[in-house]
């Protein structure tokens, strides 16, 4: 049972995955109002529960970040992949069109500036990963 409507992605879960040999140990936090709205709005936006954020979000100051963080720079990278995907394969349509015929297409310029968007996608979602 989910307190969600709209569909799920493959491998995404708003609870934590269950442990081996389960949890025995939990914490009681008392919040303010305001601050349960706060963390209400932030679980929603990262698509967890509230203990998963503050697990998270705790542990994440070790790592530099959050599993639903990684899992979201992971899903943005996949995406990226299959748009670097598809712009190759219509450059390597117009290359051959082009020796073939001998002319250079009309679409190659718009093209490579797509790709070169693309590539600047890669830049942004690895400086995002906090990895250089």
């Amino acid at each position: 049972m989910t307190d969600e409507t709209s569909p799920k992605a493959p491998g995404s879960r708003r609870r934590r995955a269950n442990a081996e040999g389960g949890r025995h140990h939990f914490h009681k936090v008392k919040v303010t109002p305001e601050e349960e709205g706060r963390l209400a709005a932030m679980a929603a936006a990262q698509r967890v529960t509230i203990p998963r954020l503050l697990v998270e979000s705790t542990f994440a100051q070790n790592a530099g970040t959050t599993v639903t963080e990684r899992r979201d720079a992971q899903a943005e990278l996949f995406r990226i992949h299959r748009l670097l995907a598809a712009s190759s394969n219509n450059i390597n349509q117009i290359a051959k069109a082009t020796n073939a015929t001998g002319e250079i297409q009309a679409e190659l310029l718009e093209t490579l500036k797509a790709h070169r968007r693309i590539a600047a996608n890669v830049t942004t979602a690895i400086d995002g990963l906090g990895l250089q």
